[in-house]
């Protein structure tokens, strides 16, 4: 079985460089930004940057299954504010229809905080804004579990699986964040009985993508912050574990920090040692 691995790559000074930094990093899989993740403006794709993504791609052999888009950061989907509702709604339209151009079949979402004004209302807007979006692209969104900071929505598999059930489309599934499902309270030191949980209240089949990040934060502690493999507290035994489960079956992307302990090719080396 081929292992398909990579990182969150840089498209800065042209979107097709993505591709070649992924190669650089013998990536199998990777993610990007379509755009400046910081801002709420974007410029238009670049028909010749456009078409060098794809025939780079092409050449490369990493299967356009394997890649996806994020979101970017500011975006808040559940929000009850009218104003960031309607600018968040008009980035995702946005973002589905740049995939489409790209040819990137994913783009994983975080899926907001409804701000105090209640989960359901906040599961409401963010499924209406999902499904404006689903009906002018043929983009698969991507629910990225979240971290159960305050307010936050789609930190518990049954959230997860009440949006999906709201969503009813099989044009809608899951990115499972590692780091997120241990802040949440989701212990994948032990990956199995967590996969065989979720596989019972959301169907493993949903997910698509795996986020690969330790965690800086103890279980429970509600707390996105990502580690290097192996330096967290889900340690290298819980990711020996989590890299002998199912989810090595799916494309695995790494969000991890790149400071003077490690970098991107040092966090690979790691998740290749733990897989021996």
């Amino acid at each position: 079985m081929k292992l398909r691995i990579g990182f969150h790559v840089s498209i800065a000074g042209s979107i097709d460089r993505a591709v070649d930094n992924a190669l650089a990093l013998n990536c199998t899989a990777f993610q990007i930004f379509t755009r400046n993740p910081r801002g709420w403006k974007s410029k238009p794709l670049d028909e010749v940057e456009v078409n060098r993504f794809k025939e780079k791609l092409l050449k490369s052999k990493i299967d356009v299954n394997d890649i996806c888009a994020h979101m970017p950061y500011l975006p808040n989907l559940a929000s009850p504010k009218e104003d960031q509702y309607n600018k968040s709604l008009q980035i995702l339209i946005d973002e589905v229809k740049r995939c489409d151009t790209l040819g990137i079949r994913y783009l994983v979402v975080h899926l907001g905080s409804h701000l105090g004004s209640g989960i359901e209302n906040g599961m409401k807007r963010l499924v209406d804004a999902c499904l404006k979006a689903r009906d002018l692209s043929k983009t698969i969104i991507l629910l990225e579990n979240m971290a159960g900071q305050k307010n936050s929505i789609g930190s518990s598999f049954e959230e997860l699986r009440m949006l999906l059930d709201m969503l009813n489309d099989d044009r809608f599934g899951v990115c499972f964040d590692t780091c997120h499902a241990f802040a949440a309270g989701y212990d994948v030191r032990m990956i199995d009985s967590i996969l065989e949980e979720f596989d019972n209240k959301v169907g493993f089949r949903n997910i698509k993508i795996v986020h690969l990040n330790d965690s800086k934060s103890d279980l429970k502690h509600n707390s996105d912050r990502h580690e290097h493999i192996g330096l967290g507290y889900i340690g290298e035994e819980g990711f020996r574990n989590i890299l002998h489960s199912r989810l090595n079956t799916l494309p695995l992307i790494l969000e991890t920090p790149i400071d003077e302990r490690r970098d991107d090719k040092d966090n690979l080396n790691k998740v290749l040692e733990l897989l021996k």
